[in-house]
């Protein structure tokens, strides 16, 4: 079987789950359910993310690990291959999905709380730091705030900072790098940043 093949299966087999959304990683593709990566898709096979319900099953049946090369070296992910014996009981097959998913929701909502703005794309600690002395202290505080009203606090202590700290600021907030940001979000914001700065130079003239 193919990998678009293997994908169609997996979303029929795992509807169960949700939503299941699909994009380019590791080479392969990863299966997600609002935005939450549980499995993984290369050359053709299913490998799924491990979880306690999976190391369960693990302890029984021998699924082999994702094995992943990076810079030259072997690197083993904790994500186990789908075998036919999975294929063919689906209740299992969802039930172990199920867990993947749960535990990497888990995961993923920690680092959420966890996480400091310089560990945003587009960020650092310098962006951090001027981020702070507006009195952002936080990546919660900065979704809160938005792009825009961030950009124009930052911009009353420098007016040199231009598009592209409104645009990074942005893809931060969405979890995006700037250049890879929608195109219809980076027009509006363009469109957004000129009225601004062209209506701020009116009002000094």
């Amino acid at each position: 079987m193919d990998t678009q093949q293997r994908i169609a299966q997996s979303k029929a087999q795992l509807a169960a789950l949700g939503n299941i959304t699909v994009r380019s990683q590791f080479g392969g593709y990863s299966l997600a359910v609002e935005k939450v990566v549980f499995a993984l898709i290369t050359n053709g096979e299913l490998y799924l993310r491990g979880s306690e319900t999976l190391n369960s099953y693990l302890s029984k049946q021998c699924l082999p690990p994702l094995v992943i090369n990076k810079k030259g070296l072997p690197v083993i992910l904790h994500y186990y291959r789908i075998n036919e014996e999975l294929w063919a009981d689906r209740s299992l097959l969802i039930k172990l999905s199920k867990s993947a998913l749960a535990l990497a929701r888990q995961q993923k909502n920690a680092r959420r709380h966890t996480m400091r703005v310089k560990d945003l794309p587009n960020m650092g600690v310098r962006m951090e730091t001027l981020l702070r002395e507006i009195g952002i202290n936080s990546v919660h505080a900065l979704r809160e705030a938005g792009a825009k009203d961030c950009w124009l606090r930052l911009r009353a202590r420098n007016q040199h900072l231009g598009l592209n700290c409104l645009l990074a600021l942005q893809g931060a907030i969405s979890g995006h790098h700037q250049a890879a940001l929608p195109a219809e979000v980076k027009e509006e914001l363009r469109h957004w940043f000129y009225y601004t700065v062209n209506a701020g130079k009116g009002r000094h003239r």
